[in-house]
């Protein structure tokens, strides 16, 4: 079963520009990135996916079950963590994780104590007392207490410290073992290289591609890099050079032989070519679509 379906989604305010004819599936169990930079449209797809606001046109499903007819049935399934924290700044802790299960109406004690040492969040204090890393702390207690099947987190990891980072992406490796499916919202390119199994590219509001993690990488673009030279011939298809002393690094999309024959007068000692890594293929899609180079 697909745990989210997204046909022709659309989203406009007003004149403005929201979303633009969104269409993409997750598998139930997937761990799922949804990649883009501010304001490019991924919280505006999660606000329909959550109900929260009405799509200008095409269509949303959680678990097969369409969003606006099926809106509450569909939210006991979800797990849900927002960019920012807004909590209530005068409650504690303690009771603000109370009120999030009592809102579900279940019984998740045993479950936030779990969470609330893993994450090292102290329930006695008031939220005004808290930092942003601990107020994500209590975002993500709310969201995960219940044991959902469905996880729609949008840049959960901001605010976090290093060492907070990787205990939340531990539990959420459990989860996603366990069976749960992740749809993570990002920008940073790291996270969903390191955690997701797929993951979608979206700019200005447009779906420009959506794959597994490690077919994205394999664009016919490699990363190139020369030692002994300070400069390199004009050539087409060359992008994001980055030199330094004695050493030039940039991105290839052309035929091998005429990069190797332009090479060929450069005094070069050494030469390495690699995998581009998902920052630089993410950049290497928008550069694309924006240069207008055809279909991705």
């Amino acid at each position: 079963m697909k745990a989210i379906t997204t046909n022709h989604l659309a989203k406009y305010y007003g004149k403005s520009r929201g979303i633009v004819d969104i269409s993409f599936s997750v598998d139930e169990g997937d761990f799922f990135g949804f990649i883009g930079s501010n304001g490019a449209g991924k919280s505006t797809t999660i606000r329909i996916l959550l109900g929260l606001i009405t799509a200008t046109s095409g269509l949303a499903e959680i678990f097969g079950q369409d969003v606006k007819k099926h809106k509450t049935s569909i939210l006991r399934k979800i797990g849900y963590m927002p960019s920012e924290a807004s909590l209530y700044s005068s409650m504690r802790v303690k009771d603000i994780i109370c009120l999030s299960a009592g809102l579900r109406k279940m019984d998740c004690k045993a479950e936030a104590q779990k969470l609330c040492n893993r994450l090292e969040l102290d329930t006695s204090k008031k939220i005004r007392e808290l930092s942003l890393g601990n107020r994500k702390k209590v975002c993500i207690v709310c969201a995960m207490q219940h044991k959902p099947e469905l996880y729609i987190l949008d840049e959960p990891a901001s605010g976090l410290d290093p060492l907070m980072q990787h205990e939340f992406y531990s539990i959420l490796k459990e989860r996603n073992k366990e069976g749960a499916t992740i749809f993570l919202s990002s920008h940073i390119l790291s996270e969903i290289q390191r955690y997701c199994k797929h993951a979608a590219i979206i700019r200005e509001g447009k779906l420009l591609l959506s794959d597994s993690v490690e077919r994205l990488g394999h664009t016919g673009v490699k990363r190139i890099t020369l030692q002994g030279v300070d400069s390199i011939p004009r050539l087409e298809h060359i992008k994001d050079v980055k030199a330094e002393q004695g050493t030039i690094s940039f991105l290839y999309s052309g035929e091998p032989v005429l990069l190797l024959k332009a090479l060929s007068i450069l005094p070069i000692t050494d030469i390495t070519v690699t995998e581009p890594d998902l920052e630089e293929v993410f950049m290497h899609y928008y550069a694309k679509e924006k240069d207008g180079y055809g279909n991705i």
